[in-house]
């Protein structure tokens, strides 16, 4: 039996731990994929921490993976062996829940997750179901496209998704992981892009990405910022803090909506007055199914938006994680076989 190596986490709260493993077969509906990039992802907490119900230990996370095809199981259409293909947090569906009957799979309600329903990608091999997989462009290297996966399909979707049109005013909360992929995608939308960041040294950084007008939270009312520019259409918030997100809601405009992507356990904070005076209102968006990846792999190469990236070999996994996990990474780090 072949063998691999995968980085593991034994049980909650364990240190991910390189191990050797047999390279495993698909089974019916399913394909290997031999990885070449994966990569790490704010939400494999939920893997490490234990902090997601009914994971079974030991686990490999993963959910941003880009590989090659290298086995394919029984009743697979379509999919053939040496494909490029990537796998993102929607990582399968049941297809008899009245969200799948709908044709809405990202909210299946035993919708699977790579990492945490199965073994994901902080490996030299995985296994994956085919409905979850999207092809990857010739023109994206492996190592950008795996955080396209899911910190580009998640702000990609959220934003053409938000009801905003080219010309309007619109506002990317935070320039992380997310952020600084939301710029991007605003500007090359046609939006009037703004970037509400921590600290004047972000600025640069942000009018680089393409924004138009930066803000500064720590030196600046965010909020009397956005009005004075006519109002946001969307502010679409890509950071974990709640406080944050309730200090920008008087910036939106008329019918203007907070767009929400950054996970947090604290309530976001409004009056109804402000909800009722303008039509403002708040909503969620979660990532996307694998058409939804390949539309934002594809509107990438079209536009020339790329992740900023940290490259770990998969040997130093756990090192990667914890630089993730520091939030000093710029801006997303990935692993590499």
């Amino acid at each position: 039996m072949a063998r691999m190596k995968a980085a593991q986490v034994a049980k909650p709260n364990a240190p991910l731990e390189l191990v050797e493993r047999d390279v495993p077969e698909p089974e019916p509906r399913h394909v290997r994929i031999k990885v070449e990039a994966c990569g790490i992802c704010h939400s494999d907490m939920f893997t490490v921490a234990g902090a997601f119900p009914g994971i079974q230990y030991p686990r490999v996370p993963g959910h941003e993976v880009v590989g090659i095809i290298d086995a394919v199981g029984p009743e697979v259409p379509d999919w053939k062996l040496g494909m490029r293909v990537g796998v993102g947090w929607h990582g399968g569906h049941c297809g008899h829940c009245d969200s799948c009957r709908r044709g809405d799979f990202v909210t299946c309600i035993r919708g699977q997750v790579p990492g945490i329903a199965y073994d994901g990608g902080y490996a030299e091999y995985m296994i994956a179901p085919f409905e979850a997989l999207a092809s990857i462009p010739d023109d994206l290297k492996s190592e950008d496209a795996a955080p396209l996966l899911c910190a580009g399909i998640t702000t990609f979707n959220a934003l053409r998704h938000s009801g905003a049109r080219a010309g309007d005013l619109v506002a990317i909360l935070g320039i992380g992981g997310l952020g600084h992929l939301g710029v991007q995608f605003a500007t090359k939308m046609g939006f009037k892009t703004v970037a509400i960041a921590r600290g004047a040294d972000k600025g640069p950084l942000a009018k680089k990405l393409g924004a138009h007008t930066y803000i500064d939270s720590t030196a600046q009312n965010a909020a009397e910022e956005l009005t004075k520019l006519g109002g946001a259409k969307v502010i679409l918030a890509t950071v974990t803090d709640s406080k944050s997100m309730s200090s920008v809601l008087a910036g939106l405009g008329i019918d203007g909506k907070l767009v929400v992507v950054g996970a947090s356990a604290e309530p976001i904070e409004v009056t109804p007055l402000l909800l009722i005076s303008g039509r403002r209102s708040i909503a969620g968006w979660p990532s996307g199914t694998a058409p939804g990846s390949e539309d934002t792999l594809q509107f990438s190469v079209l536009t020339n938006v790329r992740p900023m990236i940290e490259i770990f070999p998969l040997a130093k996994a756990e090192e990667a994680y914890q630089r993730m996990m520091s939030g000093k990474a710029r801006f997303r780090v990935v692993l590499k076989p």
